[in-house]
């Protein structure tokens, strides 16, 4: 079934109280699961490690530490995803953070994008058995080649199509790897969406995609390095609905040669064949003689030239819509 990932990351800025109330706005905004980010900050960085163009409000270590939850929050977490009926995801920076999120009972996991190349975290988590999200935001085919041979030994896979750049610019969304990834892997396919509306969502959605995920924050002016680049509720909701009514029409095709459902219609709005003027019995009728005028329940439009050189049985006045009875021959025409 296809599934709205509401990523909340580091949005709450480290207030355990923010990212129970992002638990909850995810779910009310139409959200299938909810995603955070799992920090050990002396397991995942080193002390002078830089940090990222679109945010360096503070140094990544010191960062990682404020932002980090306790194993009892991270539990209290993941008991508030259960009662709001929404699924538990977390991305494992270091191999430590996979053993915290196993101690807490994780649904899934997600490999960010730049752990793709960690080949330990991928199998650890694959050892575990449980689903995983592999994001590709900036890994080429060789590297995805072997991170999806890595966790295949595991649950299931899913590949999410993704550029990193916060904000992703509609050229560099990739639309085009989409099917791609389909065709290498016969894997499920999704999305993770770095763009600021909602049309790369809708046409991934429209090309098969069953996984979508986008940034949610309360407000695009919060503190943090997710913030500026999420969605703020009201676009989120219309977001998640957006994308529900495209996987609708994904699950429900339609038989193109099936008119029945529409014979109502049909007469209502179509054509069928009247006389032009007042015709007299014996006569011949030519082009001139037809008209094309609603309801559709008589001769069709689309069967006229089986009217040409037909002789008329009967007197006609104008605006009459024919039928076989009018015509001393009319073997061919079709009602």
């Amino acid at each position: 079934m296809p599934q709205i990932i509401a990523e909340i990351g580091s949005v709450h800025d480290g207030s355990f109280g923010n990212a129970r109330k992002l638990v909850e706005l995810a779910a009310d905004c139409g959200a299938d699961v909810v995603k955070f980010q799992t920090h050990i900050a002396e397991a995942e960085t080193l002390a002078n490690a830089p940090t990222p163009p679109y945010f360096q409000g503070e140094p990544r270590l010191e960062y990682f530490r404020r932002i980090a939850f306790t194993e009892a929050q991270w539990n209290e977490l993941r008991a508030v995803c259960a009662d709001m009926g929404v699924t538990f995801l977390s991305s494992p920076f270091s191999l430590e953070a996979v053993d915290l999120l196993e101690r807490v009972g994780v649904d899934a996991y997600k490999i960010p994008s730049g752990e793709v190349t960690n080949l330990p975290l991928l199998e650890k988590i694959a050892a575990t058995g449980k689903p995983a999200l592999l994001s590709s935001g900036m890994s080429n085919w060789d590297e995805l080649d072997r991170a999806v041979a890595a966790l295949k030994v595991g649950g299931p896979v899913t590949v999410l199509q993704c550029t990193s750049a916060y904000p992703c610019p509609p050229e560099r969304v990739g639309l085009n790897v989409i099917d791609e990834m389909k065709a290498r892997y016969g894997l499920p396919v999704g999305y993770s969406d770095h763009t600021e509306s909602c049309a790369a969502a809708f046409a991934a959605a429209a090309m098969g995609a069953t996984v979508i995920e986008k940034h949610l924050t309360f407000s695009r002016r919060m503190y943090g390095s997710d913030a500026a680049n999420a969605m703020e509720p009201d676009g989120f909701t219309a977001y998640c609905s957006g994308l529900r009514e495209i996987w609708a029409m994904w699950a429900s095709p339609i038989d193109k040669g099936d008119i029945e459902p529409f014979r109502d219609m049909k007469q209502i709005f179509e054509k069928s064949i009247v006389s032009s003027r007042p015709l007299k019995a014996g006569e011949t009728i030519c082009m001139a003689d037809l008209c094309f005028k609603k309801p559709g329940d008589g001769i069709s439009a689309a069967d006229y030239r089986e009217l040409i050189g037909r002789v008329v049985s009967k007197d006609l006045p104008p605006d009459h819509k024919f039928s076989a009875d009018d015509f001393s021959v009319l073997a061919s025409v079709s009602k």
